[in-house]
């Protein structure tokens, strides 16, 4: 069995996020960190959207990124470490639109390891030198400068390796133009290693350790080392030579520290607390990320804490020594794991889960009443500063970044009938969680809509003058009249336009610089700009069927075939060509491409007719409608377009690009494309894509400046180029019947639509992306829920570790309001009162204060009945304090089959590390009209019920490593049997009919069979690896697919000579006794296919993604991507697909300089999986290598090209 795996959303998830000049413009732009792509955005300094200009796979791990910028210049470098043991140095090119690689210097082995660098880096402030460090050990210098070309040179590495230490954290620190110096946080573990009696472990202090790059004798020095109070876990640099006093912030627990060298003493600052805060008040507090700002006159730092609030962090100078630390609260925000301020005044703030923010920073809280805490204010060792929490004062919420991270669990169903399913996906961790529903489509917004007298057929918009930004005219086309609407501040209808409105209109347009054109079924109207019309009336009896118009020309087909043509002269005039043209049927559909610019004349008029066939006419003058070419369709075309789909950043794709389509919509709803050639007009390279059943429209909009085209078919779909991809996406949106492009103020680039009796305006948010979302809250993280089919509702389990329930968060609040008034002296106690009563009503919303921690081994839980359609919870069940749900399933038993039972494992007082628990229990629901939870019994077990499931009209219970089968009792569940001989802990189980496939926690598979008769269960198969499972999902009787928690996928299966029938034996002793081959199973399963996703895999599912599509594997990921493995179909694509990506291979296309076969080979070889990631870059590579990989495999570029797109439109989109 072969694979090809494709990534349907890439990774959402931000693992750093860093700012600069990258296209070396004023603008700032901020280069993202997924782990294994990058990706480069910008938001807008007018509207404050993000826009995403880049995202690239860079098939290795990444690390860390930091931007540099060598003295004077103005664009700014990004630094890559990797897992690759390279230093690799890229600069975005903005003509290109990609990443370019300048610099890639090897040092070292690959893969993420301890004493290898590439997990920090840190940069001289004034660009003249990179260090780049591991964990552990070592640290490398490169020194940075420009040739003689201005060009980036970069020096062999100056080490600065200490054995024996750990790093924490490293800065570059700014001291001007002397030496340059970095800092960082390490500690040597050589003693406690060599003592055997482990005291010297908590005497062992952290150190403070500056290196200097010694730039006159090229070599680095431990110059200064001291020991810290406490653990730092931050370094922040402060800016020096002549903008500030120099020097680094230390941010460690419950405090912060500034040093420098020389006579400037330390000052050090308690971080501030919550007043009133439920946290466990034994907790320290750090700093878990930090962003500076600098102007010529002042500077300033961002820090959160890790409850999320937000410090604004200034020194007191005086003459250049820091006399004092101030501290303001300045706002909440989600806890991030990156911020970045922007030159625009914007804070981005990528968070560590859930969705990414940009905000406005509106003010700089200097002038507000918010207490300022000073280094200087007196306070006893221990003690620190209170401030109440608010909600946002300084910032401005202006855009926000969908991420779908850490998805915890998915299942793939159609349960809103939309024949297409959703992905319903359990997302977030505690108050941030939420359900997602993903549809795959386009978001659209509604700006309008307004009612209509009747049912319209038609809708165009019309400017008034060519030059013109915004359109004049919305025409709306009835069965025997048209309607004039004027856009302005509001659309009212106008008489004065020069329209005629006593008849249906065939299509009204701008000709020319500024006249206008309407074709109606008796002739066409010609109005110039002062208002003069000129009107052909039709010949006879004809009357007008179908025509084309563009800006210099009109083509009408009269009743019987006949064409006639008409062009513009230089003085406006409409002109008749002399002859007219007689087809050999009727004229079904026309269409005419855009005026090339500097040309007179689209060469082209394509022409559908009713005997099946698309025929190009030429319009030029010296062969005029003469046919070029001609297509025979499979049924009956019911419209053209003809677009020109050029990427505005240079052409990719040169099989789709940078040419002429010819679009055909035909009744049967498929969608052709067609390249046109545009010097002999032939038809080549077509394209299909099935769309809807109904026949389908296609309509000419601009997106992004340029051509793209509508189909409406059942759905309305949009082809459009963006960021170098042709993308066919569907809209989100109820069906349409007709649409044009609309343009004012408020709408620049929106969609004017017909959809019954409405007129509605329409506009396209999220260019690109593939899902959009529908989000339902939720009060904690989601960890597994189960849908019910016959009501369509979820039935989810939401857990908290170090969290408090509702009933204790009251308790404690009560107690603490107590507290408050014992406290208070006797003449305060009317003030203390009124303080408690305030803080009891005070109700900060925990999904953007956080929820109190409550310490280690404090668990909340609950469980809750949702309708995903209209976002309902129709039932809830909060489990008591310190009672963890970890498992779930929907069980019908044989006694009891016409009711669904919820079966929910809990454990009692778990404690993580090492795990033990006081107790577990399965808690019984019986499941009331598919809506409500009635409690039946509750069955304790002596440990954690780690997975359940429905087996044979009984239930299959994990306890801890046992694995048990259970029937359903009047006080309690009934044991049934058990088998003890699984290893560590059971983490998932799955049956098909007598088989029952169990996961281990460490230990890979294990195939149980059950013996009906005997009341047996026994492990008759197991996996030779030792895998981390984190998921599986049964592919057939014998194959099973696992993800683990390194983020492999891998499918099991039996040889044919294993056998779970153990008949031999009788007794069925043997198979229980002989244990076999290495403490496991006497038989062992074969991996028949092996591939490393990059990202713990936490859901599995066998499913079809779109009507009529094949069976794919979707897995998504805890980083938030969702991928499909999808089986090859025959031996000749394989081989194909094979010989592509080993070409592409060679090309090292890796941004990290990873190399890509052993990144996806981490932990084990890659087996009969092809990489279509890996693929797909091909349409991105440069024009001659694509010309030599596709010669190579003996086709040309868009035969390979249409080949990536079959594939993926074959099971997914």
């Amino acid at each position: 069995m072969y694979l090809y795996n494709l990534t349907l959303q890439r990774a959402s998830g931000i693992i750093q996020a860093i700012h600069g000049n990258f296209s070396g413009t004023k603008q700032q732009e901020i280069c993202l960190a997924h782990g294994k792509s990058l990706e480069l955005i910008r938001p807008d300094p007018n509207t404050g959207k993000i826009i995403t200009l880049l995202n690239v796979d860079t098939f290795g791990v990444v690390r860390a990124l930091i931007p540099f910028r060598l003295t004077g210049g103005s664009k700014d470098y990004i630094v890559i470490g990797s897992d690759s043991g390279r230093i690799v140095i890229i600069e975005y090119n903005p003509v290109k639109n990609a990443f370019e690689k300048v610099h890639q210097e090897s040092f070292g082995k690959s893969g993420c390891r301890r004493i290898v660098p590439g997990q920090y880096l840190a940069v001289d402030p004034k660009g003249r030198a990179v260090m780049i460090g591991g964990i552990e050990k070592q640290k490398l210098v490169y020194i940075l400068n420009r040739d003689a070309q201005a060009r980036l040179t970069i020096s062999s590495p100056l080490e600065a390796h200490k054995a024996n230490t750990l790093v924490f954290t490293m800065v570059g620190i700014d001291c001007g133009f002397e030496n340059p110096l970095f800092a960082c946080l390490e500690i040597d573990y050589e003693d406690s290693d060599n003592d055997p009696s482990g005291d010297a472990v908590p005497t062992t202090k952290q150190m403070l350790t500056f290196y200097e790059l010694d730039l006159g004798l090229n070599h680095v020095v431990r110059k200064y080392s001291e020991p810290l109070e406490e653990f730092g876990n931050l370094l922040i640099t402060v800016p020096g030579g002549s903008d500030g006093p120099s020097g680094v912030l230390i941010c460690s627990e419950n405090y912060i520290t500034y040093k420098n060298f020389g006579d400037q003493p330390d000052i050090r600052m308690p971080i501030p607390r919550r007043r009133n805060d439920l946290d466990d008040p034994e907790r320290g507090m750090i700093f878990v990320c930090s962003a500076s700002h600098k102007t010529k006159s002042m500077f300033f730092f961002l820090v959160q804490t890790e409850q999320g609030d937000i410090f604004k962090v200034t020194l007191e100078i005086d003459e250049d020594m820091v006399t004092e630390i101030r501290l303001k609260y300045f706002d909440t925000v989600p806890v991030a794991s990156n911020m970045c301020v922007l030159k625009t005044g914007f804070l981005f703030v990528a968070s560590e889960f859930g969705n990414h923010y940009l905000y406005q920073i509106a003010h700089l809280g200097d002038n507000d009443d918010e207490p300022e805490f000073s280094s200087a204010m007196p306070l006893e060792e221990g003690d620190t500063f209170f401030f109440a929490p608010r909600g946002l004062k300084n910032l401005v919420l202006v855009d926000e970044m969908d991420s779908l991270s850490p998805i915890l669990s998915c299942q793939i169903a159609d349960l809103a009938n939309e024949d297409t399913p959703q992905l319903y996906t359990a997302c977030g961790r505690g108050p941030q969680s939420t359900l997602r529903i993903l549809r795959h489509g386009l978001e659209v917004s509604e700006m309008a809509v307004s009612e209509l007298p009747g049912n319209p057929n038609a809708v165009w918009t019309v400017k008034r003058s060519y030059d013109d930004e915004f359109d004049s005219y919305i025409i709306v086309s009835f069965i025997n009249a048209t309607l004039v609407l004027s856009i302005g501040e509001t659309v009212e209808e106008v008489t004065d336009s020069g329209f005629l409105g006593t008849t249906p209109t065939l299509s009204c347009s701008l000709i020319g610089d500024d006249a206008l054109i309407q074709v109606y079924p008796d002739g066409i109207r010609h109005i110039r700009a002062d208002k003069r019309v000129n009107e052909w009336k039709t010949p006879g009896k004809k009357t007008i069927v179908r025509c084309a118009v563009n800006q210099r020309q009109v083509v009408i087909a009269l009743t019987g075939g006949e064409l006639v043509y008409f062009e513009m002269d230089p003085s406006g005039q409409l002109n008749e060509y002399t002859e007219r043209k007689e087809m050999s049927g009727d004229v079904i559909c026309m269409a005419l491409g855009t005026v090339p610019v500097g040309e007179q004349r689209c060469r082209f008029l394509a022409v559908g007719l009713d005997d099946n066939t698309v025929r190009i006419i030429s319009l030029d003058p010296t062969d005029c409608l003469q046919p070029l070419s001609m297509q025979a369709l499979p049924t009956i075309p019911e419209s053209l377009c003809i677009v020109e789909m050029v990427s505005k950043e240079g052409s990719q794709d040169p099989g789709m690009i940078g040419g002429m389509f010819l679009n055909i919509g035909l009744q049967n709803g498929v969608l052709l494309r067609t390249a046109i050639d545009t010097v002999t007009g032939d038809l080549s390279d077509t394209r299909t894509r099935y769309l809807g059943t109904k026949p389908i429209k296609l309509f000419k909009i601009k997106v992004q400046g340029a051509e793209a085209v509508l189909a409406m078919s059942s759905r309305t779909w949009l082809c459009y180029m963006y960021q170098n991809r042709f993308h066919l996406t569907p809209f989100s949106y109820e069906s349409l019947e007709f649409a044009s492009g609309f343009a004012s103020e408020q709408c620049p680039e929106g969609i004017v639509a017909i959809s019954t009796n409405t007129l509605r305006i329409l506009a396209l948010e999220k260019l690109g992306a593939v899902f959009n979302q529908q989000t339902l809250p939720l009060q904690h993280t989601p960890r597994k829920f189960t849908v019910n089919h016959q009501s369509n509702n979820l039935i989810i389990i939401e857990t908290d570790h170090n969290a408090y329930t509702e009933q204790t968060k009251a308790q404690r609040k009560q107690q603490m309001a107590e507290e408050m008034v014992e406290a208070a002296g006797e003449d305060e106690q009317e003030l203390a009162a009124e303080m408690a009563a305030a803080f009891l009503n005070e109700q900060l919303p925990e999904q953007t204060f956080g929820a109190p921690k409550a310490g280690p081994g404090m668990w909340s839980s609950m469980i809750k009945v949702i309708d995903p359609i209209n976002g309902r919870t129709l039932d809830m069940v909060q489990l008591e304090q310190n009672e963890a749900a970890f498992s779930i399933a929907q069980v019908k038993f044989a006694c009891r089959e016409f009711e669904t039972f919820i079966l929910i494992g809990t454990a009692k007082d778990m404690q993580l590390a090492p795990r033990s628990c006081s107790g577990g229990s399965i808690l019984t629901y019986r499941l009331m009209n598919g809506e409500k939870l009635e409690f039946m019994h509750k069955t304790e077990v002596d440990d954690v019920p780690g997975a359940i499931c429905a087996f044979q009209g009984r239930v299959l219970i994990s306890v801890g490593r046992f694995l048990r089968l259970y029937d359903i009792g009047k006080k309690k569940l009934l044991r049934k049997c058990e088998n003890k001989h699984l290893p560590v802990f059971i983490t998932n189980i799955q049956a098909s009919s007598s088989r029952i496939y169990v996961s281990d926690i460490m230990e890979g598979i294990h195939f149980v069979t059950y013996r009906h008769r005997e009341n047996q269960m026994i492990v008759f198969a197991d996996d030779l690896n030792p895998r981390y499972v984190t998921c599986s999902c049964v592919m057939d009787f014998h194959t099973v697919a696992v993800g683990d928690k390194f983020g492999n996928i891998a499918l099991i299966r039996l040889p044919t000579d294993v056998s779970d029938d153990v008949d031999e034996d009788p007794t069925g002793n043997k198979a229980l006794w002989d244990r076999g081959l290495l403490n496991g199973a006497s038989q062992k399963a074969d991996t028949s296919a092996h591939y490393y996703v990059g990202e713990t895999v936490l859901s599995l599912q066998k499913a079809t993604l779109i009507p009529g599509g094949s069976e794919s594997l979707v897995y998504t990921t805890i980083s938030g991507s969702i991928g499909v493995l999808v089986p090859f179909t025959s031996r000749e694509d394989h081989d194909f697909f094979q010989h592509l990506e080993m070409h592409i291979r060679s090309e090292n296309i890796s941004l990290c300089g990873r190399e890509h076969l052993s990144y996806r080979s981490y932990y084990f070889p890659i087996k009969s999986v092809i990489d279509g990631d890996l693929c797909e870059t091909f349409n991105s590579l440069d024009i001659n290598k694509q010309k030599a990989i596709a010669e190579e495999l003996g086709r040309n570029i868009s035969e390979v090209s249409k080949k990536l797109e079959d594939i993926r439109t074959r099971y997914a989109f």
